[in-house]
């Protein structure tokens, strides 16, 4: 692989465990994009599936103890259905708000997964989408939506009343291109991962500018189509380097701070099956999981695909309120969990 000039690291997280098993029903995850955690703990997973593979869709309800709380929603176009989700984020009340990138609306759910309703339309008008993925609240419950295809944040009332819309098609200052993951931080400030443009922009509430952090590449501090982005308390900005098959961690000037490439070792549900699954077990136990490979294509994904610890696909990035740090990974349908570096085990 192609080495790069690293930069000195300050670590500021360590890993903790991983949540999540292959499943396409029930207890487990498949191919999920993204993950919402509620103040009592309740992690609500969206599961994409495969395309064409309907059985996968639905919401996985659990917490960082692997407890299960069960699953809801499922494939379609109904009211509490959804073709292709892509992010999910939670309102001051507990409702799920899930991303459906296909049908190009936001569907409301309550906090049991029961159906509330659902909005958006299909257009590039002020209040229209089209495929939007991230989803993100501000203190007054307002919910910013990356509007991926038209290149724009938007921002809405909970119920789905437009406000505003900034951005624009570009590599300029506050223009996107195909804009991701997206959060808000502490003071209102606004993060978009830029997935087009290798970059996180950073906006006020009512959408100026204020920074923009990265280049494209793959040396520290250097982006391949960033997908999610986090930010604590401190200001200290995580971004889901999806390209390049990492997390980085910047400091709140958008100076490098840490990357990490992914530590999983087997969920608690995981080791349960292979406990029952004896033969499976077996098998798993006298495999090579960190084979020696010469690789003929120097790219991440390469040797992500082929190491089982490394992250596959981070797609999202999502802090909880104890500074935990969870990073999905949708091409091995599991979540690494990072704590603080400093906490205790």
């Amino acid at each position: 692989m192609t080495s790069v000039q690293d930069i000195p690291e300050i670590k500021l997280l360590e890993y903790r465990m991983t949540v999540g098993m292959t499943t396409m029903e029930g207890r487990g995850f498949y191919s999920p994009t993204d993950v919402a955690i509620a103040d009592d703990g309740r992690m609500y997973v969206a599961n994409r599936s495969l395309e064409g593979v309907v059985r996968g869709v639905r919401v996985t309800v659990c917490d960082i103890d692997s407890e299960y709380y069960g699953t809801f929603a499922s494939y379609g176009e109904s009211l509490g259905q959804f073709i292709w989700p892509s992010a999910c984020a939670l309102d001051s009340l507990g409702r799920v708000y899930v991303s459906d990138e296909y049908l190009h609306r936001i569907s409301v759910f309550d906090r049991e997964g029961a159906p509330l309703s659902n909005w958006g339309e299909h257009g590039s008008a002020e209040g229209s989408l089209d495929t939007p993925s991230g989803l993100a609240f501000d203190a007054d419950d307002n919910l910013y939506v990356a509007d991926t295809y038209n290149h724009r944040v938007q921002k809405f009332t909970a119920s789905g009343r437009f406000l505003l819309a900034f951005g624009g098609e570009g590599n300029g200052p506050s223009q996107l291109n195909l804009p991701w993951g997206i959060t808000v931080g502490a003071d209102g400030s606004v993060y978009v991962a830029d997935w087009g443009n290798d970059r996180i922009q950073k906006f006020s509430s009512d959408g100026e500018h204020l920074a923009s952090f990265g280049t494209s590449g793959r040396g520290d501090g250097q982006f391949h189509r960033p997908s999610g982005v986090a930010v604590d308390a401190s200001g200290n900005i995580y971004v889901a380097d999806w390209g390049n098959e990492r997390v980085q961690v910047l400091d709140a000037n958008g100076s490098f701070v840490q990357k990490l490439r992914g530590e999983a070792t087997l969920s608690d549900w995981a080791a349960n099956f292979l406990a029952i699954n004896v033969e499976e077990g077996a098998a798993r136990s006298r495999a090579n999981l960190e084979p020696e490979i010469e690789y003929f294509v120097d790219e991440p994904h390469e040797e992500s695909s082929h190491i089982e610890k490394y992250f596959w696909s981070p797609v999202s990035i999502k802090l909880d309120r104890d500074g935990n740090l969870y990073v999905t990974e949708s091409n091995r349908h599991r979540i690494q969990v990072y704590r603080p570096a400093h906490a205790s085990a």
